[in-house]
């Protein structure tokens, strides 16, 4: 009984290390484990492997590219039986960006998100005010509100005029 609970921990594991590598279609400099949209992986009485997946949003359009490209790299990795199920309950939170998956974005030059927004009154809200990943310069604005992707908005830095975007809160 207890190599069986080993065996099952070590393919956790070795799960857990491959999903580490699958980078996020929209956002590649996080993986999947960064972005925190992995939420549990587990081996099941009948062997399968259970991955847990939210997506950032509901509807979102990389969510389809995300399981298949989950699955791939569990098979190429030798994992045989994958089923993935996808978890909306809690909603995925900005708040579950890895600090690593934080310090990522701002590396690639996108601001990483601020806070959580706890009520709807937030979104009509003026924006934050963003540290430029590029200078640090606090002097940002906002040119629109939305960037290359609807979870993402257009700053512009004033000091060194770089546009650069922002990860939005969710």
């Amino acid at each position: 009984m207890v190599m069986l609970e080993a065996a099952r921990q070590g393919l956790e594991e070795g799960a857990w290390r491959v999903l580490r590598t699958v980078e996020d279609p929209e956002l590649p400099a996080l993986s999947l484990v960064d972005l925190g949209i992995i939420r549990r992986v587990m081996v099941n009485a009948n062997g399968e492997l259970e991955v847990d997946l939210s997506p950032t949003y509901a509807g979102c359009p990389a969510t389809s590219v995300i399981r298949a490209t989950v699955i791939a790299a569990l098979k190429a990795a030798g994992f045989e039986q994958v089923m993935l199920k996808e978890v909306l309950a809690p909603a995925w939170t900005s708040d579950w960006i890895s600090a690593e998956g934080r310090e990522k974005l701002e590396r690639c030059g996108i601001a990483p998100p601020e806070r959580v927004l706890t009520s709807p009154r937030h979104l009509m809200a003026e924006g934050p005010v963003l540290r430029c990943p590029r200078c640090q310069s606090l002097n940002t604005r906002e040119l629109s509100s939305f960037g290359s992707t609807p979870c993402k908005a257009l700053y512009r830095c004033d000091s060194c005029l770089e546009p650069f975007e922002y990860f939005k809160c969710h």
